[in-house]
């Protein structure tokens, strides 16, 4: 296995990368992080030679980088990406690779150039009940999804800790007040296109307004959700939430199929449901099948000790097999940005009166050029930008 070298920027949520790229065989080589006090004892603990920069510009040339996480503020992810792909380095984005479609043209560009590779990050497909329906439905026994479902929820409701609240977002400008709720699509999304391999194409979008409360999106957002439907390039349909606020934390995902059907089990200790039309029935299950997901991987022990229950460990692996050359990425920058434009024109689609939108197909070069310019956006950024849309329906 080849040894990768690797830098991690922005140390809040970067920092579970650390032992996972360890865990697949990386060497952590650079880190960057504006705060200066999360670079203390850096180099003691991974050696004098380890970079440790406060500057993007400068992590991005520390010598011999194979590869960077991308883990800074949501909305800034494109941008750097860019210039580490310009300079040949592999990219793992955290979360959402563009917020404006004029984005991701030039990230698509970017890629189209470059000896690297780009893909982002998504953990959600590799919880073990969603692994789970995966390898049941890769077995084909349920037959061809139709439909399907993905519901991330995750409330801060304002009566909840302060320190939380205060923490996840700290001030006016700060991304969280200004997303939108079809912007945080990935974790609903993401394991809907990783078990099918279906791809949006087109994209309609309703919101859940509700003024009252303040939630995990600050008083700017005031809606609890957006109801998002996509069709998709193999003719089913997906119907997802982005981030929705509604009380109770929980969140699930279904997949309907002509012979049956599989979901998670909301409020259980990783629980999955799968049901048979009874013509369908295989062989040693029942109509009617409910038990908790179990791993059945050769890394379980690496995973049972890895960040977000193991999600981390397992999305890690599979994009360092891709940088490798042992397997094809998952979210490749296609899939990537295919997935932020459902996001971006399913607000949309919501500020104008819930249309439908194409989504475009970034390996075509008339849509790259229809969206070049787009620059469009909900958010203040660090750079000077300021919101040109609102983050609301109203």
């Amino acid at each position: 296995m080849k040894e990768l070298r690797v830098g991690i920027f922005g140390l809040g949520r970067g920092g579970a990368f650390v032992g996972n790229s360890i865990n697949n065989g990386g060497k952590i080589v650079a880190f960057c992080e504006k705060r200066e006090d999360q670079l203390f004892g850096l180099k003691e603990m991974y050696g004098e030679d380890t970079g440790v920069y406060t500057d993007f510009d400068e992590f991005i040339h520390h010598p011999g980088l194979d590869v960077v996480f991308i883990a800074n503020f949501f909305n800034e992810h494109a941008a750097c990406a860019i210039k580490a792909l310009e300079l040949g380095i592999n990219v793992i984005s955290e979360c959402l690779s563009n917020v404006t479609m004029a984005e991701a043209v030039a990230l698509v560009r970017a890629q189209q150039k470059s000896s690297a590779l780009y893909q982002m990050l998504e953990n959600y497909p590799y919880n073990v009940d969603t692994q789970e329906i995966a390898r049941v439905y890769k077995n084909g026994t349920l037959g061809k999804a139709l439909y399907c479902e993905g519901e991330y929820n995750h409330s801060i409701a304002k009566n909840g800790p302060a320190n939380e609240t205060n923490y996840m977002r700290k001030y006016h400008e700060h991304w969280r007040n200004h997303t939108p709720r079809t912007y945080y699509i990935t974790h609903s999304i993401g394991p809907l296109m990783y078990i099918t391999g279906a791809t949006p194409k087109k994209v309609s979008a309703m919101p859940v307004y509700y003024p009252e409360g303040d939630d995990m999106f600050g008083p700017d957002v005031r809606d609890r959700a957006a109801i998002i439907t996509t069709l998709n390039d193999d003719d089913s349909v997906f119907r997802v939430t982005g981030c929705s606020g509604f009380g109770g934390d929980c969140s699930g995902w279904r997949i309907c199929c002509d012979k049956g059907q599989m979901e998670t089990v909301r409020g259980s200790e990783r629980h999955v449901a799968l049901h048979y039309s009874k013509a369908f029935v295989p062989e040693g299950l029942e109509e009617h099948n409910t038990y908790k997901a179990v791993w059945n991987d050769p890394d379980e022990e690496k995973i049972k000790v890895a960040s977000h229950e193991g999600s981390d460990f397992i999305a890690v692996r599979d994009c360092f097999d891709a940088i490798r050359g042992i397997k094809e990425p998952v979210f490749d920058v296609y899939r990537a940005t295919t997935m932020s434009s459902v996001a971006i024109l399913g607000h949309r689609s919501i500020l104008n009166g819930c249309i439908p939108y194409d989504i475009p197909d970034f390996h075509n070069e008339e849509d790259l050029k229809k969206y070049e310019n787009d620059h469009d956006t909900p958010f203040y950024d660090s750079f000077g930008g300021k919101p040109t849309i609102p983050a609301s329906s109203r």
